[in-house]
């Protein structure tokens, strides 16, 4: 693990020279990929900031609707392993599992979580336009 600059305090950095000197003294094509390039390293600030806690929620809530299963130990395999048990999931909604009933509450439950952690961090912005 590095102790300074943090991955946050770096990124910013780009962050603020895309914003502060690429972007207002350019124009056309450059002016919108650098507004593109800014945007892409907020969406990554944000991901790294959250990601743990999303992971495990979103875990958590596939325990919940599929049963308990063992964590597994890194983001990596815990992506790997989120990403298969919601493959799971989605075949028990094309069987018609959540067509009705208090599984089909539970997995529109489920589904509205994980949106919204992933609209935290693409874009935070229209969560924000939506509940005002």
């Amino acid at each position: 693990m590095q102790d300074r600059p943090t991955y946050d305090e770096l990124l910013a950095a780009v962050e603020r020279f895309l914003d502060e000197e690429i972007v207002p003294n350019s124009e056309g094509a450059r002016r919108f990929h650098g507004r593109v390039a800014a945007n892409v390293i907020r969406i990554v600030r944000r991901e790294l900031e959250r990601e743990e806690e999303q992971l495990a929620g979103e875990w958590a809530g596939l325990d919940g609707l599929l049963g308990p299963a063992e964590q597994p130990q890194g983001r990596s395999a815990l992506r790997d392993a989120i990403a298969a048990r919601t493959e799971e999931l989605c075949g028990r909604i094309r069987a018609g599992e959540a067509d009705s009933g208090p599984f089909r509450a539970a997995v529109l439950a489920h589904l509205r979580r994980a949106v919204r952690d992933k609209l935290l961090v693409s874009n935070p912005a229209w969560l924000e336009e939506k509940t005002s």
